[in-house]
């Protein structure tokens, strides 16, 4: 049984080094982020960044500032509703995974990660 756990903790191991490798990620706890919306957040990141763009140049032309506001409430809502999709896709995967090995460190971590975001 021991073998069977070091074996399987070594091949988590390896795909957690394949991923951090491919992605640029650090983790700190074993298992692989698999998400099923990473084309739509990456495309909504794409969109927000292009509105903040938008804003910087109405504040660099002297646009109104009510119009600069109502521009960087639309961005923020966008950042906010991106977020809230990566939590969704986060606790339908990783989460899960993490229920199932009880990895405490990944539930931990997502504690932090929900406080920060809701501040």
């Amino acid at each position: 049984m021991r073998k069977e756990n070091e074996a399987a903790g070594t091949e988590r191991d390896t795909a957690a080094h394949a991923y951090m490798h491919e992605h640029g990620v650090p983790h700190e706890h074993g298992h692989v982020h698999s998400h099923t919306q990473t084309r739509a957040v990456v495309n909504r990141l794409a969109r927000a960044i292009g509105h903040l763009e938008r804003v910087k140049a109405m504040v660099e032309e002297g646009r109104d500032c009510s119009e600069v506001l109502i521009q960087l409430s639309a961005v923020r809502s966008a950042i906010n509703n991106t977020g809230k999709i990566i939590l969704k896709d986060h606790l339908e995967h990783c989460v899960t995974d993490a229920m199932e090995t009880r990895d405490r460190v990944a539930i931990d971590e997502l504690n932090r990660a929900i406080e920060q975001f809701v501040k």
